[in-house]
């Protein structure tokens, strides 16, 4: 669609993108607050999604090694 509009649209288009983001960070906060969070259980997976991160590197890191 912004290949056909592209000769068509004479203005700067970052006004309306950095609105409409805005937009989306405001409504996805407001639906954020509506979900109940049980802190311990995020903890726990946000460690358990850092050691896999941090595993996985280690793995690739000796997998890219050459002697």
């Amino acid at each position: 669609m912004g290949y056909l509009l592209r000769d068509r649209i004479k203005f700067s288009m970052d006004k309306p993108m950095s609105i409409a983001l805005l937009f989306l960070i405001f409504f996805m906060g407001v639906e954020a607050g509506r979900v109940e969070i049980d802190a311990f259980k995020l903890f726990i997976s946000s460690l358990v999604f850092a050691s896999f991160t941090i595993l996985g590197s280690l793995f690739m890191a000796l997998l890219g090694v050459r002697k």
